[in-house]
């Protein structure tokens, strides 16, 4: 049933990420092309978005006015827009707004913005150990360093935004749902503010907070798969060529769907056991 894995792929990936790949290549390595770009995204995606979710939640509860207003207005638009059009915004703006290649943004040494992407500095390994390998503008190109597309930067954008407005209501009902007088306990022996919610408050929002955030990491990952909208290589899209390649439709959508369900019971396993450790001895 599955043999046509085995045969050559016949066609190429834009991005192949870390892996070596060409169209003479099986199929089945394809495929695993395009799952290493959903990670590739996905991974990141998931760590932006709770540092960003955090953030939203933490001005949520911000003595200042304007904090709270404006995260609030983030926080509702974004999540009363579908996630596809927010993704062809950000594309759109990344390809149109961005100035060429030979005019890119120069906002910090070594890193370079424009509409072929952004261009960042990159650990390679040499003869003499570990180096920087940093992007240098070379007459009409930019030479050195990694180069992230803006299909990837698009999508990774999108996928931050859009699930750490879902987040930072996740936190922020976790942080109110541990008792003040936690808080009050912490500050009577002396603990500073910091102190009170790293070693205090955060633990016991944890266990509120981990379950509900499970949710979200598997979304995160699920919507990965409108990459396609934006011509980012992931699994859904380099399936939907092979289904074109050979025509096995039924196949090759069952194998997107079985390895979405195995990062997705991997997701919650891993968050699962992440969970056990906050829970309390003793509490089921």
């Amino acid at each position: 049933m599955l043999e046509f894995l085995t045969q050559p792929a016949g066609f190429d990936i834009g991005e192949t990420g870390l892996l070596v790949y060409d169209a003479t290549q099986p199929l089945w390595r394809a495929l695993l092309v395009g799952l290493g770009n959903t990670l590739r995204v996905a991974l990141p995606a998931m760590f932006a978005a709770t540092l960003l979710g955090l953030s939203l939640a933490l001005m949520r509860r911000a003595r200042y006015a304007g904090a709270r207003v404006l995260s609030t207005v983030c926080v509702e638009l974004v999540r009363n827009v579908p996630l596809l059009l927010q993704l062809l915004i950000w594309y759109f703006v990344l390809v149109d707004w961005l100035p060429d290649t030979t005019e890119a943004l120069h906002p910090l040494p070594g890193i370079w913005l424009s509409k072929g992407g952004l261009n960042v500095p990159w650990p390679l390994a040499g003869e003499s150990g570990w180096s920087w390998s940093l992007p240098v503008m070379d007459g009409f190109a930019i030479s050195g360093g990694a180069a992230i597309t803006p299909e990837y930067l698009a999508l990774f954008l999108a996928l931050t935004v859009y699930t750490a407005a879902f987040m930072s209501e996740v936190i922020r009902s976790g942080l109110e749902a541990v008792p003040r007088s936690l808080a009050e306990a912490a500050e009577t022996l002396g603990a500073r503010p910091a102190q009170v919610f790293w070693k205090v408050v955060l633990p016991q929002a944890l266990r509120t907070i981990v379950p509900a955030m499970t949710n979200q990491f598997l979304n995160l990952t699920k919507n990965s798969s409108l990459a396609v909208a934006v011509g980012y290589p992931d699994l859904v899209s380099v399936g939907n060529t092979a289904m074109n390649q050979t025509g096995r439709a039924i196949e090759c959508v069952s194998v997107m769907m079985v390895v979405y369900l195995g990062l997705s019971l991997l997701t919650s396993g891993l968050m699962n056991w992440f969970n056990a450790r906050q829970a309390l001895k003793g509490v089921a």
